[in-house]
């Protein structure tokens, strides 16, 4: 189960990307969505039925898009809008992919681009430009869906989604004992609007407190790196990506295949090394 308060404006686009963001840990368990339920907690002094109703409407088209099936939901009155799912997916036991199962020699691909924390909180705040918010939504509303299901496809040793922990502390969620990440700073993709956003200081405060959590296990090797690029590292998203843990041979097949089926801005972002003492290297 997952909902989340409104990050955009129009009711409709919330709704989508509330129920992406509700079915991204299915997706990234290998799984396929079957049967959801709509969470509500319903503003009526600030959201009438009728925003209520076009929350629903775009909800609804994203379970659709996933081939699952709304089986009713519950609602209660609330001082603040909320939306989500309880959702239901299926796979074989035997086949399920986890996070923390990386190999030495694995590459990492990061199927959409961070930035939407900023951003979306620059919408609270009413700094953020139409492209910056028409970006965001683009990624925010996209089922990870295909990524995963062409993930399964070639074959992949570990897969998680990208979400408010932030890249680095999903990461630090795949690393195990035997094993360490190398990050290539340069090739971490990045909505480019989210970069002035994020000079400016519009985190919200679960980036925070991410860097705090995850900062003693990330090292930089280079003290020339930007702050507010390291801090995007950190930040909170909503409906991100996945983090794919790839063996190497398939990794140049695997991005071709992503970038195929559409998600042109998938890069590889690093790899994984031997090591026991489970840290994350930004070079």
């Amino acid at each position: 189960m997952d909902f989340i308060t409104p990050v955009v404006d129009d009711p409709y686009i919330f709704g989508q990307i509330a129920v992406a963001n509700s079915l991204s840990d299915v997706f990234a368990m290998g799984a396929k969505v079957r049967t959801a339920l709509n969470i509500v907690t319903y503003d009526s002094c600030n959201i009438s039925k009728s925003m209520l109703k076009d929350i629903l409407h775009g909800g609804l088209d994203k379970i659709k898009e996933a081939n699952a099936i709304l089986l009713g939901g519950h609602t209660i009155e609330d001082i603040e809008m909320k939306y989500g799912l309880s959702a239901t997916g299926t796979i074989h036991p035997k086949k399920i992919i986890r996070n923390n199962t990386i190999r030495p020699g694995d590459k990492l691909i990061l199927t959409k681009p961070l930035g939407m924390g900023v951003i979306t909180t620059s919408i609270k705040a009413d700094e953020a430009s139409k492209n910056a918010i028409d970006k965001a939504v683009f990624h925010m509303r996209e089922l990870n869906k295909t990524a995963s299901e062409v993930a399964i496809n070639v074959g992949v040793n570990a897969m998680t989604d990208v979400t408010g922990f932030g890249l680095l502390g999903h990461l630090h969620e795949m690393l195990n004992e035997n094993t360490a990440i190398n990050l290539d700073f340069n090739s971490i993709p990045i909505i480019e609007e989210a970069l002035e956003l994020a000079k400016a200081g519009f985190f919200p405060g679960g980036s925070f407190r991410n860097e705090k959590f995850c900062k003693k296990y990330v090292k930089l090797q280079s003290n020339s790196f930007p702050q507010h690029k390291i801090m995007l590292m950190y930040d909170a998203q909503t409906s991100g990506g996945l983090l794919l843990s790839v063996p190497h041979k398939k990794a140049d097949l695997l991005l071709e295949k992503l970038q195929l089926s559409g998600l042109e801005w998938v890069e590889i972002i690093g790899e994984v090394i031997s090591s026991k003492n489970k840290k994350i290297y930004i070079g």
